[in-house]
């Protein structure tokens, strides 16, 4: 989710206004990193990791006990102060090192995989933190294998084998889709994915565990053939319909493209 864009070139550019070059120590202030694997220090107690933080960043003491309450009630561990990090969820300790982040208010966060590892309702509690930092005018850049995060991003760059394939808003990657997509669920999926492949119109065949997703190059067109074309083979499914584009589907469609 970017608030922003963030320019960094080899050896030039600038970062919040300061130049690579000649002003490097100055913008170490402006920016947050939150690794992917947790680093904090387990032993100590979460009020223990956000106070070190704060020394670190030369956080003014008049402002260190509104600063840790405020981040400890937007991170939900209030009721947690006192417990060691190791001894957290995962989901609370990358929550916790997202505290440890903030504690010098940073207009740039870098974000390596926050989520990765934690279960789905604390995935979906942290980029509601995101969302409402993101709101608040801070820069964000996250870099994420999940699809479902990136389509919740202003800015998405999509990357394969070390390569930038595409940058643009999620609406416009996803509008760059060749086709349209149609859904089913058949009863076996290689004979169906085998017999769709061959059907005019079909562009491309994805599966996603028991589904099928075929772009086709009209779905209104398509559908009616697909039916029929699995009913003369006696193959069974459910849920034959068109369904909307993901970053997903156009993801894995830019690099087949590119493979071939």
């Amino acid at each position: 989710m970017l608030a922003g864009l963030l320019y960094i070139t080899s050896g030039s550019g600038t970062v919040a206004g300061f130049d690579l070059g000649s002003q490097a120590e100055a913008i170490k202030p402006k920016i947050g990193y939150m690794a992917q694997q947790f680093s904090l220090y387990g032993e100590l107690s979460v009020m223990e990791n956000l106070v070190f933080f704060a020394d670190l960043y030369d956080v003014p003491p008049g402002e260190l006990s509104e600063r840790v309450e405020r981040l400890l009630a937007f991170a939900g561990l209030t009721g947690f102060k006192g417990r060691r990090a190791a001894h957290l969820s995962g989901g609370m300790q990358k929550k916790l090192a997202l505290a440890c982040t903030l504690i010098h208010q940073p207009p740039i966060l870098l974000l390596d995989e926050p989520t990765t590892g934690v279960d789905p309702v604390s995935r979906r509690e942290f980029w509601d933190i995101l969302t409402d930092l993101h709101l608040g005018g801070t820069t964000i850049l996250v870099s994420t294998p999940y699809m479902d995060e990136a389509d919740r991003c202003a800015r998405v760059g999509l990357m394969y084998a070390g390569q930038l394939v595409v940058c643009d808003s999620p609406q416009k990657i996803r509008a760059g889709l060749r086709g349209e997509l149609v859904q089913l669920r058949p009863d076996d999926w290689q004979a169906a994915r085998s017999i769709a492949g061959e059907l005019p119109g079909v562009l491309e065949v994805q599966t996603y565990g028991e589904l099928l997703h075929l772009l086709v190059d009209s779905a209104e067109e398509r559908l009616p053939q697909i039916e029929a074309a699995l009913r003369e083979r006696g193959l069974e499914y459910s849920g034959l319909r068109q369904a909307p584009v993901r970053m997903e589907e156009a993801f894995i469609s830019l690099i087949k493209q590119i493979e071939v």
